[in-house]
C-alpha cells in the first residue's frame, strides 16, 4: 500500500486535484446535507405533488435570475384569515363573518394566478360567502357569491364571468389601473383587500380562508408545471446521482477485477472461457439493452443498477487487467507465496491485485461519472425512476413540457449545470491520479 500512500500525497501538488476533490466533496456534503435535511420518504411525498404544493406558482422563474436582470417581479403573497381581524355577528341559528385579507402589492409585473382557498366547519348547511375586491384607487368590485364545501378553491383567476366583466384575465384586470385607449395595462402598487362576507347557519360553524396571490418567481431554482419546487428534485439528485455512480462503479470495476484475476491464475479453460464471455460482452450495445428493460420490465433504478452492474462484468477491462496481471503472475514473490503453501484465493485476492489497483483508481474515479451521465439519459428518455427526483427526470419534465420553447431556461439549465459539475470534479481528480500513478506520464 505504500506506493498507493505516496502517491496521495503527491496529489497536493497538481492544483486540478484540489479543485476536482472540492467540488467532491461540496457534492458529498450537499448529499448528506439533503438526506437529513428531506428524508427519502418526505422526498417521495414531495415529488408526488399535489396539494403539497399549492402556494406554489406554476412554471415560476428563480428569484436570483430576476435580481441580476434588475427587474422586480411578484412574489408568492399568502393571506390567511388567522392573520385577520375577523368581525363576527352572531344572530339566531348563525353567524356572520367579516374577513379581512389585506395584502400591499410593490411589484413592477401583475401575479400570474389569483386562488382564494375556503374550509368550513359546517355539518349540514353549507354557509354563503360573498367576495369584495378592493383596490388601492378606491374601486370595489363584487367577484359574486358560492357557498362552499368543506375545502373549497376558488379559481379567481378562472372566472370566465369576471375576465369578461374585466376585459382581460383577472389576475391582470383585479391590479390594473383603469384602462386608457389600448395601450399596455399598468399595475397599481398599494394595499389590497380582499373582503370575505360568510354567513354560517349553524351557531358554531367557521369559515376560514386563505387567499394566495401567485409570483412569477420563486426560491433558487423555481417551479415546475406542477408547482413543485425544482429544488428537491436538484437536491436529492445528487446523492442518487453519486450513489448510482458509485455503486455501478464498484461493482463492475471489483467483480471485473477479481474475475480477471482469477483467469490470469488458473489459465487454462478458465481463461479462455472468461475471454470468450468478454468477446461476447463486449459487443452488446448496453443502452439499447436497458432501454428494452426498463420499457418490458421495470424502471426501477435499483434494476437497472443491476443490470448495468452485469453487464458491466464481462467488460473490456477484463482484457486489460488480464494483460497487467501476467507478469505479476510470473514474478519471484508469487513463487515464493506459493511455496510458503498460501492458496489460491490468498495469491488472488492478497498478491496479485493490490499490485495493479494503484494504476487502476485513476479509471475508477473516471468510471463514476459515467454512470451518472448514463442514469441521466435514461431517465431523459422517459425510462428514469417515476418515483425518484433525479436530475434526469427534470430534465425529461422539461423536455415533455416543452420548457425551452416558452422560454424557461432554467428547467433545463439547472440539472445540466449540476451534470457537468459532476463530470468536472471527478475528470479533474481522475485526470491528476492518473499521471501520479501511471509510469508513463508520471512527472515527478
Amino acid at each position: 500500500m505504500r506506493p498507493l500512500l505516496d502517491g496521495l500525497r503527491r496529489m497536493g501538488r497538481y492544483p486540478s486535484a484540489l479543485v476536482g476533490l472540492a467540488i467532491i466533496f461540496a457534492l458529498v456534503g450537499t448529499a448528506v446535507f439533503t438526506v437529513v435535511t428531506i428524508p427519502y420518504g418526505q422526498a417521495l411525498e414531495l415529488w408526488r405533488g399535489g396539494d403539497v404544493w399549492r402556494m406554489h406558482p406554476v412554471n415560476a422563474r428563480p428569484a436570483w435570475v430576476d435580481r441580476i436582470a434588475g427587474s422586480n417581479l411578484p412574489r408568492t403573497i399568502v393571506v390567511s384569515s388567522d392573520d385577520a381581524v375577523i368581525e363576527e355577528e352572531p344572530f339566531v341559528g348563525g353567524n356572520r363573518l367579516r374577513i379581512p385579507l389585506e395584502f400591499d402589492f410593490d411589484y413592477d409585473g401583475f401575479p400570474s394566478e389569483l386562488n382564494l382557498f375556503l374550509t368550513s366547519s359546517h355539518t349540514e348547511r353549507e354557509p354563503f360567502v360573498r367576495l369584495t375586491w378592493e383596490t388601492p384607487d378606491g374601486r370595489e368590485l363584487n367577484l359574486g357569491g358560492r357557498r362552499p364545501a368543506r375545502e373549497e378553491r376558488v379559481s379567481i383567476s378562472q372566472d370566465w364571468e369576471l375576465e369578461r366583466r374585466l376585459g382581460r384575465v383577472p389576475h391582470v384586470g383585479l391590479f390594473a389601473a383603469e384602462p386608457e385607449g389600448d395601450g399596455p395595462p399598468e399595475v397599481i402598487g398599494g394595499r389590497y383587500r380582499l373582503v370575505v362576507d360568510a354567513i354560517t347557519f349553524e351557531a358554531d360553524a367557521r369559515v376560514d380562508a386563505d387567499l394566495v396571490v401567485y409570483g412569477r418567481v420563486h426560491g433558487l431554482a423555481g417551479t415546475d408545471h406542477q408547482r413543485r419546487d425544482l429544488m428537491v428534485a436538484l437536491l436529492w439528485g445528487i446523492p442518487v446521482a453519486l450513489a448510482f455512480g458509485l455503486l455501478a462503479a464498484v461493482g463492475t470495476t471489483v467483480t471485473t477485477l477479481v474475475i480477471a484475476a482469477a483467469g490470469v491464475w488458473y489459465g487454462g479453460w478458465v481463461d479462455a472461457v472468461i475471454q470468450r464471455l468478454t468477446e461476447v460482452n463486449i459487443i452488446l450495445p448496453m443502452l439499447p439493452i436497458l432501454v428494452m428493460v426498463g420499457t418490458l420490465y421495470s424502471t426501477s433504478i435499483w434494476v437497472m443498477l443491476g443490470v448495468v452492474i452485469a453487464l458491466g462484468i464481462f467488460s473490456a477491462g477484463i482484457k486489460m487487467y488480464r494483460a497487467m496481471l501476467l507478469p505479476i503472475r510470473e514474478s519471484p514473490y508469487i513463487e515464493a507465496a506459493k511455496a510458503y503453501g498460501a492458496g489460491n484465493a490468498r495469491i488472488i485476492l492478497r498478491y496479485m491485485i493490490p499490485r495493479i489497483l494503484p494504476v487502476l483508481i485513476p479509471t475508477f474515479v473516471t468510471l463514476i461519472p459515467t454512470f451518472v451521465f448514463l442514469e441521466a439519459s435514461l431517465a431523459l428518455l422517459g425510462l428514469g425512476d417515476p418515483v425518484l427526483p433525479t436530475w434526469g427526470k427534470v430534465m425529461n419534465d422539461a423536455q415533455t413540457q416543452s420548457a425551452l420553447y416558452h422560454g424557461f431556461y432554467y428547467w433545463v439549465l439547472s440539472p445540466a449545470a449540476l451534470l457537468m459539475l459532476t463530470g468536472l470534479g471527478f475528470a479533474m481528480l481522475g485526470f491528476a491520479l492518473d499521471r501520479i500513478f501511471n509510469p508513463r506520464l508520471r512527472t515527478m
